[in-house]
C-alpha cells in the first residue's frame, strides 16, 4: 500500500503564505466598501459633493455643453416639518425627495446627490428641446404630498438651473454656483420658475447673504 505523498516545504511555504494574503484581500474588500459607504449620504444612499462634482466633469467632456444641465434643489419650509411633526418625519421627507430623485436620474444620463440638510443636486445631459419641461416636471413629481405615520405632508422644493452653454469654458463649480444663485432666486421671489443661471449669476459675490456663497459653489481662489 502506497502511502500518500508528504508535502513539500516550497507547498508549506506557498500555503502559509496564501493564509494572510486571503486575510488581506477580504480586509482590502472590506476597506473599499467602507469607503464607497463613506461615499453615500446615510439617510438618502445618494452619492455625495465629491461623487456629483466628478460626475459632472466627465459628462462635461463627454457630451456637447447645450445638453448639460445642472439642478440646485432645496426644500421649502422643510424646518416646519421638523419644528411641527419631529425629526423623524423631516427624515422621511428628505429620504422621500431623493428617492424620487434617484428615480428620476435613473431613466437618463443623470446623477442626483444629497450635498446636506435639505439641498439637493442633479447633473443631467437633457436634449435642448425639452429640457425645461422635463425638468418642471420633474418638480411636480417632488411636491407630490406623501404619508407619513398617518400625516399627509405636503411639499415643496425650489429648483435653479444653470447650462454649460450658458457658461463657457467653466467647470462644475461655476456652473453648480450658477444653478445655486437661480435657485435662491426663484425661492425669494424675484424670479419665476424655471429660471436659468446667467453669466451675472455664476460670479454673483454672494449666495444668501453669504459672502463666499455654499461649500462648494464658491468661486475658486484666483478666479477671474
Amino acid at each position: 500500500m502506497r502511502l500518500p505523498g508528504r508535502i513539500g516545504p516550497h507547498a508549506l511555504l506557498i500555503t502559509a503564505a496564501a493564509v494572510p494574503l486571503t486575510g488581506w484581500a477580504l480586509h482590502a474588500v472590506s476597506l473599499y466598501k467602507l469607503i464607497a459607504d463613506g461615499r453615500k449620504d446615510l439617510l438618502t444612499e445618494l452619492p455625495c459633493r465629491p461623487e456629483f462634482v466628478a460626475y459632472g466633469e466627465r459628462l462635461l467632456r463627454s457630451r456637447r455643453r447645450d445638453a448639460v444641465h445642472v439642478l440646485m434643489l432645496d426644500g421649502v419650509d422643510f424646518k416646519a416639518v421638523n419644528d411641527t411633526y419631529g425629526h423623524a418625519a423631516g427624515d422621511t421627507v428628505i429620504q422621500t425627495l431623493g428617492r424620487r430623485l434617484a428615480r428620476w436620474s435613473s431613466g437618463r444620463k443623470a446623477l442626483a446627490a444629497r450635498l446636506g440638510g435639505d439641498e439637493f443636486a442633479v447633473c443631467a445631459a437633457l436634449p435642448p428641446s425639452t429640457a425645461l419641461a422635463e425638468i418642471t416636471a420633474l418638480r411636480e413629481q417632488l411636491r407630490q404630498p406623501l404619508q407619513h405615520d398617518g400625516l399627509t405632508l405636503r411639499l415643496d422644493v425650489s429648483i435653479g438651473i444653470a447650462r454649460a452653454a450658458d457658461l463657457p469654458g467653466e467647470g462644475m463649480s461655476q456652473i453648480l454656483r450658477g444653478a445655486d444663485a437661480a435657485m435662491y432666486r426663484v425661492k425669494k421671489g424675484e424670479v419665476s420658475f424655471p429660471y436659468v443661471a446667467t453669466r451675472d449669476d455664476a460670479y454673483v459675490e454672494t449666495v444668501n447673504g453669504r459672502r463666499a456663497g455654499r461649500r462648494g459653489t464658491h468661486l475658486l481662489a484666483g478666479a477671474a
